[in-house]
């Protein structure tokens, strides 16, 4: 995609956020910049009645005209700011909002892949520490609005000017003038179209260096890696990385000065002056030899001089358009990224009796980018009501096996059938509403307690109460003073409160309970929690679960004791598959190997 398109696509883009924020942008330019040039047009105009003293009723009125116009004109744009300004926190806030309604339709495989989250670094750093997308894209176009309209003012009465010379005669000296002054304008128009190349990549080469620094003093801040910082003296390393990164970053910015100096500033501030100097004597000449009355070289002087800075800021904005177009590709790159899941289209049959079969088929996935299988030729069925433990050691598929359950991946090969159907036939939606998943890297937000349990605004009390208690919690809700309506972390309310890892854990189990939905799921739930809170967990859970279906994965293998069906994996693979007893019978077996490894601990 070319520039111009690409630029034009955000400028549709942002207009379809906030239509009115680019007509109110445009509007507060124009008055902006219109009290420069009436005021040079009225100066003018004063100083030609001062001059021939014909009307001093004349001259009072252009007074009052001046100010008036001012008054005016600063009233109608403050008032145009103010809507200008509600316009622009519209526009942000829809933007935030679109951007986050981008990631969370994303397809889970998209959210897991190192290149589209390289890709959401990218933008979020350069937007932040660089300055560079769609903001700046903003601040661009402002500016370049105000050029060109400064530009159209100065060109009437460049217009104008050019009209009383011709009527007046042109001679030697005036053709002379007029080309010394179009020969400068092109020339500054090459000057600063090098210059701000050569600057832009001081600035970029800088901005690489910020975004690095950026990266290591991310983790410095978080309170949650200051155990290890001052433990293990990590505090040094990172100073010094940090103390390298802001020697590079002061070399960079004055590299990046000097660049602006020799290459864009000096060679400006020469253009202009020559602008200047030629405008005096070509104004001056015009009217000593009468062609205009002297008031007039007031107005055409600044408006010169003020026509030259806008055609050199022009170039150089079409150049900074030219360098913010490469991280604008990066935003529409993402904005680009289609979901490929199928989503499906049979409906979920709404069963009273929750009577769901579920069969995994020779199935095989492999993670993007990954050279071998996570899990290989799995095949087994389980029924509703059924209780099933996934074991095995670290990386031997278990929380893939459930991702491929839950849909958030499509196998490799091979097929998962509920009730005769492949479930990449039924609505996506409705199908991810048959799970309640604790997974290992549980989320919980710094909402009220009440809306983690109920995963929602609004939740109901009642329920949430009682599946917090159902899990243990209840001793820990009865000294909240603000009981479900306690915020969790205080990063929104300073009265939030922090919770300990198994506290954490027990709201996401209640969390699960709450949806009381036919699968229940919990992967490796229990991590942060002691055998004995463990044991108390699971025992709560096999009465609340009831005639669900409950499938567990831990690595504490008590848990199997609960279970109809355990399911041994070995390097993504099945190796044993059976009930507690059956498997302890096979003193050969990996599951005999796993319970009496952690067994003799216990016995110790």
């Amino acid at each position: 995609m070319n520039n111009f398109k690409l630029n034009l696509r955000v400028f549709k883009f942002l207009s379809s956020l906030s239509p009115a924020f680019f007509p109110l942008l445009f509007l507060r330019q124009v008055l902006s910049n219109l009290p420069f040039f009436f005021n040079l047009w009225i100066s003018a105009e004063i100083v030609n009645e001062l001059v021939s003293a014909e009307s001093e009723r004349k001259i009072w009125a252009l007074v009052c005209v001046a100010l008036l116009g001012n008054f005016a004109l600063s009233a109608i744009t403050a008032v145009v700011r103010h809507y200008e300004n509600k316009a622009s926190t519209n526009l942000t806030d829809r933007h935030f909002a679109a951007f986050t309604k981008k990631i969370l339709s994303l397809d889970y495989d998209k959210i897991e892949s190192s290149e589209i989250r390289d890709l959401r670094r990218k933008i979020e750093e350069n937007s932040y520490i660089n300055a560079y997308g769609w903001e700046y894209f903003v601040v661009l176009t402002e500016r370049l609005l105000g050029n060109v309209l400064n530009i159209a003012y100065s060109m009437f009465l460049f217009a104008e000017m050019m009209i009383l010379i011709a009527r007046f005669g042109l001679n030697l000296w005036v053709i002379l003038l007029c080309t010394g002054i179009i020969s400068a304008l092109i020339l500054s128009v090459f000057v600063s179209r090098n210059a701000t190349k050569k600057v832009s990549e001081k600035r970029k080469a800088v901005g690489e260096i910020m975004l690095d620094a950026n990266r290591y003093d991310s983790g410095i801040p978080a309170y949650s890696a200051g155990k290890d910082l001052r433990i293990y003296k990590l505090r040094n390393v990172l100073g010094n990385i940090t103390n390298h990164m802001l020697k590079s970053n002061i070399k960079g910015f004055k590299e990046v000065s000097t660049a602006t100096l020799i290459h864009e500033r000096i060679p400006k501030s020469a253009t202009v002056l020559l602008l200047d100097a030629l405008t005096y004597l070509l104004a001056c000449y015009c009217c000593i030899m009468g062609a205009f009355p002297l008031g007039s070289v007031i107005k055409y002087v600044g408006y010169i001089g003020r026509l030259a800075s806008n055609i050199i800021d022009l170039i150089i904005l079409f150049t900074e358009y030219k360098i913010n177009s490469q991280y604008l590709e990066l935003y529409a790159r993402f904005f680009d990224i289609k979901n490929e899941m199928y989503q499906g289209s049979l409906s979920v049959e709404k069963r009273s009796d929750r009577n769901f079969e579920i069969e995994f088929k020779n199935v095989s996935f492999t993670y993007p980018e990954a050279a071998h299988p996570a899990v290989k030729n799995i095949s087994f069925k389980f029924r509703v009501g059924e209780k099933l433990a996934i074991v095995g050691m670290n990386g031997s598929g278990k929380t893939t096996l459930i991702k491929l359950l839950c849909r958030l991946y499509d196998p490799t090969d091979g097929e998962i059938i509920m009730n005769d159907f492949n479930i990449r036939k039924y609505d996506y939606r409705q199908y991810l509403d048959l799970f309640s998943v604790v997974f290992q890297d549980y989320k919980l937000l710094s909402f009220s307690l009440g809306q983690n349990v109920g995963a929602g605004e609004s939740f109901d009390s009642g329920k949430a109460e009682a599946a917090l208690r159902g899990v243990g919690f209840g001793d820990r809700l009865d000294e909240l003073e603000k009981g479900l309506d306690t915020m969790l972390y205080k990063d929104f309310d300073s009265d939030g409160v922090e919770i300990s890892g198994g506290e954490a854990q027990k709201i996401a189990l209640a969390r699960a309970l709450y949806k009381d939905a036919p699968f229940v799921i919990l992967d490796e739930p229990t991590a942060a929690l002691d055998p004995l809170a463990e044991a108390e967990i699971y025992s709560r859970f096999d009465s609340i679960v009831g005639g669900k279906t409950a499938i567990y994965i831990s690595h504490r293998l008590s848990s199997c004791r609960l279970c109809d069906r355990i399911l041994v994996l070995d390097k993504g693979e099945i190796v044993q598959y059976g009930s507690h007893e059956e498997l302890l019978e096979d003193k050969t077996g990996k599951y005999f190997e796993l319970w009496n490894a952690q067994a003799q601990y216990y016995n110790a």
